[in-house]
């Protein structure tokens, strides 16, 4: 059996998977490339079985989104390595070997990510991962590399392999044995920050998460979901809060839920100054939902909490106030 799953979720992307699949096949060695299949109506299906005859189709029986997607799908996929790979990602050359010699040789480490560049603009990171990524004291998400709509150019600041605390669903390295003993993804996150959600959990029972700037793809970035949809929005924004519900320590669990909530709706009124009512619309409704599903999700929560989850207070008040833009210097 080959060490490595190459495993791309689809959903009406049949353009997409003639533009990238040829670059996975040319440069993944040994590894068995799969494509999991959301339901599509569009031709992609055809597209893979006519022009790209060695890749196995995996066909769930509906649009599951990103995290049950991968959840049905991986449960017929047996390699020991998982790389969960946009259908938007170019791939270079050796791109699976550094991140293979990390799991072969170190057991701790579970989760890993490669350096993520921008296929648009490929001396700098790209918005999803970057150089891997972090959260703050309320459960903002930022990365080395990209802070906000920050993004830095690649001059090999971050070229050293190192611990992080969340690896970008983009690209997403992970153990078949850790990704099922977590259960998976979170299939009520649907997409976004579903990857952040395993992550924090993987940290919580003591597995590594790790970047491997030796390994480099590059991500086109909301070639699904873009920036300006507002179903973006009420994802982002809902599933920050079940991901907080879930994961927090428990006597920081309302304090710092009250104080996200009072964010979101700062952040709802900038939407609404600038003319995005739809937008401010969808943090209304995420709330709604997490009020829904807050029940469900405490129900989720374990006893391995950990204190020391975040890596900066508020990266809100670092790059807003503080006017701290880049990674290295907050």
């Amino acid at each position: 059996m080959t060490k490595t799953a190459v495993v791309i979720l689809n959903w009406n992307g049949s353009k997409l998977l003639q533009q990238f699949l040829p670059s996975v096949l040319q440069f993944s060695g040994d590894a068995t490339i799969y494509v999991a299949d959301n339901a599509s109506t569009d031709t992609s299906i055809d597209v893979l079985k006519n022009e790209f005859p060695t890749i196995k189709i995996i066909e769930n029986t509906g649009n599951y989104g990103f995290a049950k997607g991968y959840n049905e799908a991986l449960k017929r996929v047996e390699e020991p390595y998982y790389a969960l790979v946009n259908s938007d990602i170019e791939v270079s050359e050796n791109w699976l070997q550094p991140i293979e010699a990390i799991f072969d040789n170190e057991p701790n480490s579970a989760i890993i990510q490669p350096k993520l560049l921008d296929y648009k603009k490929k001396t700098h990171f790209e918005y999803a991962g970057a150089a891997g990524g972090f959260i703050d004291k309320y459960g903002f998400p930022f990365c080395r590399g990209r802070i906000f709509d920050t993004l830095e150019e690649d001059l090999g600041q971050y070229d050293t392999e190192t611990e992080i605390f969340w690896a970008t669903g983009a690209c997403f390295f992970i153990r078949k044995e850790v990704f099922r003993s977590l259960q998976g993804f979170d299939g009520d996150f649907f997409a976004h920050q579903e990857e952040i959600d395993l992550c924090w959990r993987a940290n919580n029972v003591g597995h590594t998460i790790k970047y491997c700037p030796t390994s480099v793809v590059y991500h086109v970035g909301g070639a699904t979901l873009n920036e300006a949809n507002p179903m973006k929005t009420f994802l982002n924004f809902r599933n920050s809060l079940l991901m907080l519900t879930k994961n927090l320590p428990k006597e920081k669990l309302v304090p710092i839920i009250f104080i996200r909530m009072c964010l979101d709706g700062l952040a709802g009124i900038q939407f609404l100054f600038q003319g995005k009512v739809t937008h401010t619309f969808a943090i209304l409704k995420a709330h709604f939902y997490f009020y829904h599903l807050i029940g469900r999700n405490l129900k989720k929560r374990n006893n391995s909490q950990k204190t020391d989850y975040y890596y900066t207070k508020s990266i809100v008040w670092n790059y807003f106030v503080q006017k701290k833009n880049t990674f290295n210097r907050i």
